[in-house]
C-alpha cells in the first residue's frame, strides 16, 4: 500500500508555489521597507517555553501541541506560533543591548493538533513581525498600517481591520470580576469549555464560536469599559494615529484572541470569505511576556499572518512562472546549438525550456503550448548554418527575426 501524507499536513505543489513565493516576496518587500529583519528560528522548543508564554489555560497548551519526550528525557514541542520562540532568541542572544528597538520577522511552519477545515490544518504556515522595546502607541499604529500595507501590495482590499484593548495587569482584575460576575449566572448555558474557562480563562468566553456561548454572553461587560487611564489613553493615541493616516478600522470590543500574553492592543484583519474562519492575520501587544520569560521588563507588540488563509483569498490567480522562450528542435543534429543557446540565455535571467527526448515537432509545440511559453523558436539546418532563427509570439503568432545569440534573443523576448 502506498504511504500517504499524515492527516493535516498537505503538500504544496508546484501548481500552488508560485501563489506562496508572492505572497512572502511581498511580505519581505513591505516589512523590509519598514525597517524590519528577518530571523530564523527552531522549529522545536522546549515545551516550557510555550507553557510560560500562551498560558497552561489556553486550548493551544491543554489540546493542540505537538509535545513528546526526547530521547534525552526532555519535554520538546513543534511551535503552535512564532512569538514565543523569536522572543526566547531575543533574550538569549541579547539582541535588546544591540539596539534597545528591534524589529524582526518570520515565516515558516506551525504545529496544531486540531480539526483540520478550510485554510486551518495541522502543519500550517505563518509570516509574522514582532517589534520590541517601545511603549509608545505610535509603534501599535505603524505595525497596524504595515500589515494593511501588506495585503493592499498583494491586491487583497476585502480584509477588514478590527482593534481593542485588553487593558494592563493593572485594570484587568477589576474587569475579570465583573465578567465573572455576568457569566455567573449563565453557566448552564454555556458549553463544556467555556465552564471550565470560566474558572481559568474566562475572556476566552467571549471568543468561543459556539452559537450558544455567543448568545449567551450577549450584553457582556466590555473591557474597553474598564480600561484604566493610561490604558485608555493609550488606545486613543493608536486611534488618533491611525484615524490621521487615514487607515480604516472598527472597535471589537468582544476580541481577546487566544494567547494569555496579550495587553492593551489587540487586532485582527477578518473576512467574509472563509466562513467561520475569518480572521486571516492577527495580533498585538504583549508588554509583560519578555520579562516573564526570564528577559529585560522590555514591551513588545507584534502579529502573524496565516499564509494559507491568504492564499486562498488570493482565489484563481495565475501565479504559474512560464518559460520566455520553448526551444523546439527539427532533429537531433540541432540539440547541441539549441542547449547552447538555452544556457546562455539562462545565464542572463531569461526562463526557456526545450525538448529533452527527441519528440517530434507536433509534440514539442504541444508542449509549449501546455507550458504556456511566451515565445517559441524552431532549430532545424537552416536556422544553424544561417546563425538565425524566427522567433514567434505565442499569444499572437507575430514573429521577429534574431542572431542565434543570447543577447540577440534577450533583446526580442524581454
Amino acid at each position: 500500500m502506498a504511504i500517504t501524507a499524515i492527516k493535516g499536513f498537505n503538500d504544496i505543489l508546484p501548481e500552488n508555489t508560485g501563489r506562496w513565493q508572492y505572497i512572502e516576496q511581498a511580505a519581505r518587500r513591505v516589512f523590509e521597507l519598514n525597517g524590519f529583519s528577518e530571523i530564523r528560528v527552531p522549529i522545536m522548543e522546549k515545551t516550557e517555553l510555550f507553557c510560560r508564554s500562551i498560558g497552561d489555560a489556553t486550548d493551544i497548551v491543554e489540546k493542540e501541541m505537538y509535545t513528546f519526550t526526547d530521547k534525552g528525557d526532555n519535554s520538546v514541542t513543534l511551535r503552535p506560533e512564532g512569538t514565543a520562540g523569536v522572543m526566547r532568541a531575543l533574550i538569549e542572544h541579547k539582541l535588546y543591548a544591540q539596539d534597545p528597538v528591534t524589529k524582526l520577522y518570520y515565516l515558516g511552519p506551525m504545529f496544531r493538533y486540531e480539526r483540520p477545515q478550510k485554510g486551518r490544518y495541522r502543519q500550517f504556515h505563518q509570516i509574522g513581525a514582532e517589534v520590541t522595546g517601545v511603549n509608545d502607541p505610535l509603534v501599535d499604529a505603524q505595525v497596524l498600517n504595515m500589515l494593511c500595507a501588506f495585503f493592499s501590495e498583494i491586491g487583497l482590499h476585502e480584509p477588514t481591520l478590527q482593534i481593542n484593548s485588553l487593558g494592563c495587569p493593572e485594570c484587568r482584575p477589576a474587569y475579570r470580576a465583573a465578567l465573572l460576575a455576568f457569566l455567573e449566572g449563565r453557566l448552564d448555558q454555556l458549553c463544556a469549555d467555556c465552564r471550565r474557562r470560566f474558572v481559568t480563562n474566562p475572556l476566552r468566553t467571549l471568543d468561543c464560536k459556539v452559537p450558544g456561548c455567543a448568545e449567551a454572553t450577549q450584553g457582556a461587560p466590555a473591557m474597553l469599559d474598564h480600561l484604566c487611564g493610561n490604558c485608555g489613553d493609550h488606545f486613543g493615541s493608536v486611534r488618533h494615529y491611525l484615524d490621521s493616516t487615514g487607515t480604516r478600522y472598527s472597535i471589537n470590543p468582544r476580541m481577546v484572541r487566544g494567547l494569555d500574553y496579550y495587553t492593551r492592543t489587540t487586532f485582527e484583519l477578518v473576512t467574509s470569505q472563509l466562513g467561520s474562519q475569518s480572521a486571516v492575520a492577527a495580533g498585538g501587544r504583549y508588554d509583560g511576556l519578555i520579562s516573564q520569560l526570564g528577559g529585560p521588563a522590555i514591551p513588545g507588540i507584534g502579529f502573524a499572518i496565516g499564509i494559507e488563509r491568504v492564499a486562498l483569498l488570493l482565489g484563481e490567480r495565475d501565479f504559474s512562472r512560464r518559460p520566455d522562450l520553448f526551444i523546439a528542435t527539427m532533429g537531433s543534429g540541432e540539440r547541441f546549438a539549441a542547449f547552447g543557446l538555452m544556457t546562455g540565455l539562462q545565464k542572463l535571467g531569461v526562463r526557456v525550456e526545450m525538448d529533452y527526448e527527441g519528440k517530434s515537432l507536433k509534440s514539442q509545440m504541444r508542449r509549449a503550448d501546455k507550458l504556456g511559453a511566451r515565445y517559441s523558436v524552431v532549430l532545424g539546418e537552416n536556422e544553424i548554418a544561417s546563425g538565425k532563427a524566427s522567433f514567434k509570439l505565442m499569444e499572437t503568432g507575430e514573429q521577429f527575426e534574431a542572431a542565434l545569440t543570447a543577447e540577440a534573443v534577450r533583446q526580442i523576448i524581454r
